[in-house]
């Protein structure tokens, strides 16, 4: 963007500086000494000239001054030469619903207090257990920093459950994402789903690389007998350059057969890829197409534009960052055929700038969209609804939709039982599972472009060891430097 940063000095309501005009005020962290600093969305064209906040055609930046440190921006709506949704119409009403069982009492103010404290806005609806930090790949861009040489040794398997059993006493039946690391690393890691199974959770997923299962004939068949429901799959591109990339080398053949040998088990696979300007960001529409001929135990795909803590390979304010905008933007241009910009809506759970999602039947090679799932109903008239609500719709909506067969696996939980209870749940019973897809993306927040307005609604959530829940951003958030907000 050719628009200069504004910073926030000289900034108000009424009296525009430069070209920047205030859509929303937030508090945010400054990328150098993470101090808690005010900041700001502005719209500006692109070319310098002013905005009108209700054009679609305007690009908004966060902003942000430290006193010590100076001004900071980076892009939060942008679109990708299409006629987009302004950024002042994604929103999506609701109320707050406050941690039911606070860990942490509130001291020095948000983001310091994470654990949660009592003025996070949204209890767990996904649990991430994170049961190793080592890694079979080197990938040059990850989140949790994982490695082999050098990793600290995992934590027993004691300590795994005692983490699953607080998760479940503080979130109850929340859907659980066994993470790392690669999960996979772990021979005891049947042992650890079937731990998780029985105490009730809802979905239960593996986030994986997906080697293991490529070239480990039944292993996908024992974590299914376990109680495992599913996969989420790193999946970033069509074709090895793109792994090659991102992942440090190819990898496409090795993920096919990941996909054969969950499907033959039962389990349902979600394709998850980060997204990287000028890497993948034009591959979108045909990682789309892939996925729907991949069969039907993929079962949906989920786009992450990538956000840069951990281990990145960028100066941070020269990263390469796309915008959820962009991303629901990308997928319409390249994908017409399958999708519609009108076709995606934000979250009933968490912070609308946070995620997107759209929901579809498969007929034959097509989508036929199903409309907006319960999960994510249209704001009534009267009173706004609860978060609560948004995270129990939401919850079940999961566990029911991205679970593999029917057979095969230990009893679910109790997290997608209410499933059936709603519209939604009724599609799900009348389409049968084969048909079953869902869009979806999710924008991480790092140092540069942290909203604690965003973080307060998270429900994605660590399970730290220590009995702390800290939302995913905040739990692998670095500063310019490397600092961690919460150091491990």
């Amino acid at each position: 963007m050719s628009a200069p940063n504004p910073g926030l000095r000289g900034l108000t309501a009424t009296v525009p500086f430069r070209s920047a005009r205030i859509l929303r005020r937030t508090r945010s962290l400054c990328p150098v000494c993470l101090r808690p600093i005010d900041a700001a969305y502005v719209a500006a064209n692109g070319d310098g000239g002013g905005a009108d906040i209700g054009d679609a055609r305007a690009d908004v930046l966060l902003v942000k001054t430290c006193p010590d440190h100076g001004d900071f921006s980076a892009p939060a709506w942008r679109w990708p030469g299409v006629e987009g949704i302004p950024f002042v119409d994604w929103s999506r009403g609701k109320s707050p619903s406050p941690v039911p069982f606070p860990s942490r009492t509130t001291g020095k103010g948000c983001p310091y207090d994470c654990g949660l404290c009592p003025s996070h806005a949204q209890h767990t609806c996904l649990g991430l257990v994170e049961v190793t930090r080592r890694c079979d790949l080197g990938c040059p861009l990850c989140y949790a920093s994982a490695r082999n040489a050098d990793a600290p040794p995992d934590p027993a398997l004691d300590e795994i459950r005692e983490t699953l059993t607080r998760l479940r006493k503080l979130a109850g039946p929340c859907n659980v994402q066994i993470s790392g690391g690669e999960p996979t690393m772990r021979d005891d890691l049947p042992e650890i789903v079937e731990c998780a199974r029985k105490l009730g959770f809802g979905l239960l997923q593996v986030n994986t690389n997906g080697l293991r299962f490529a070239r480990e004939p039944g292993y996908a068949a024992t974590l299914r007998h376990a109680g495992l429901d599913g996969l989420y799959l790193q999946w970033d591109g069509v074709d090895d350059d793109v792994f090659t990339h991102l992942r440090g080398r190819p990898l496409l053949a090795e993920k096919r057969a990941c996909i054969a040998a969950a499907t033959e088990a039962g389990l349902g696979t979600v394709l998850v890829a980060t997204v990287v300007g000028g890497i993948n960001h034009g591959q979108l529409g045909d990682l789309l197409r892939l996925s729907l001929s991949l069969g039907t135990g993929v079962r949906g795909l989920h786009l992450q534009p990538a956000a840069f803590f951990g281990r990145y390979p960028y100066a941070l304010e020269e990263a390469p960052r796309l915008t959820l905008s962009e991303v629901m933007g990308e997928l319409a241009r390249q994908a017409p055929e399958l999708v519609r910009l009108a076709e995606f809506h934000p979250p009933g759970c968490e912070h609308a700038l946070c995620s997107f999602s759209a929901v579809y039947a498969r007929e034959g090679g097509n989508l036929r969209h199903i409309g907006q799932a319960e999960c994510c109903p249209p704001a009534p008239p009267g009173p706004l609804p609860t978060a609560a609500e948004g995270a129990r719709a939401s919850k079940a909506f999961v566990a029911a939709h991205w679970k593999g067969g029917e057979s095969g696996g230990k009893e679910s939980g109790t997290g997608g039982g209410t499933a059936a209870k709603d519209d939604f749940g009724r599609f799900l019973r009348q389409v049968g599972e084969g048909r079953r897809f869902t869009l979806s993306g999710m924008a991480f927040q790092d140092a540069l472009s942290l909203d604690l307005d965003r973080t307060r609604g998270c429900c994605v959530h660590v399970a730290r060891p220590d009995g702390r829940l800290v939302p995913f951003c905040l739990h692998n958030l670095t500063s310019r430097d490397g600092h961690l907000l919460h150091p491990r």
